[in-house]
């Protein structure tokens, strides 16, 4: 049944956009059906076709809304390290915060103005860091397959709480025969066990080894891979 009272508010495509990602972050991707979102809203699902083209135009704007929320690098920012790792960490909050934008964040065909805004200034960072354009290619792909990967596999993991964290290893413990897998026992008990443990703090290590092995071309004189 639509909420009458939300129906008072003029209906525009940023509202819509809005509901649709309000009902994806609580239900996924699928609990974004039209019906469910002209219903959030408190109107007719037709009415929503006077902002929309359909769900597809819905999803690329909810992708170009994530990008959005992403802290891109500045524009006269030299350092392009500390501009590629500040950004991938307002990516992954960002991600972390819809969980199901992650497999949807590069497969838009018509991608939107944050979308552009977003990938133009990430390359302008790397260019203005002394990267050919084949090699700010080459470390875009890697960095963000490193990002998605590991905020697909974060958002996977049964980890929550520090509570919820022991009460998982524990059962993965009780349940190990012996001494058939000493390295897995080693792992969970010398570390993941260990008072403050945090999966995500895996994260900037990883993202560290993936910056430190990049290093820029042009102002070196190599020619372009």
């Amino acid at each position: 049944m639509p909420d009458r009272r939300a129906s008072r508010v003029p209906l525009t495509r940023e509202r819509v956009v809005a509901a649709a990602m309000a009902l994806a972050d609580e239900k996924g991707q699928a609990g974004a059906s039209m019906r469910a979102i002209a219903a959030r809203l408190g109107v007719e699902a037709m009415s929503l076709y006077n902002h929309v083209a359909g769900r597809d135009d819905i999803l690329d704007g909810m992708v170009d809304a994530v990008f959005a929320e992403i802290e891109l690098p500045a524009p006269d920012d030299a350092d392009w390290k500390a501009a590629m790792r500040d950004r991938a960490a307002s990516a992954r909050a960002a991600l972390r915060r819809h969980p199901w934008a992650v497999g949807l964040m590069d497969s838009r065909g018509h991608p939107g103005p944050a979308t552009l805004r977003h990938h133009d200034a990430m390359l302008g960072a790397l260019r203005t860091g002394g990267f050919s354009i084949p090699l700010a290619a080459h470390a875009v792909s890697v960095i963000d397959s490193y990002l998605y990967g590991f905020v697909l596999q974060e958002l996977s993991m049964p980890l929550g709480a520090a509570g919820d964290l022991d009460e998982v290893a524990g059962d993965i413990l009780s349940g190990l025969p012996g001494d058939a897998y000493p390295h897995l026992t080693e792992m969970i008990n010398a570390h993941i066990m260990r008072p403050g443990y945090d999966y995500g703090r895996e994260f900037p290590f990883g993202l560290a080894l993936i910056l430190d092995g990049l290093t820029p071309d042009e102002d070196q004189g190599a020619p372009a891979r």
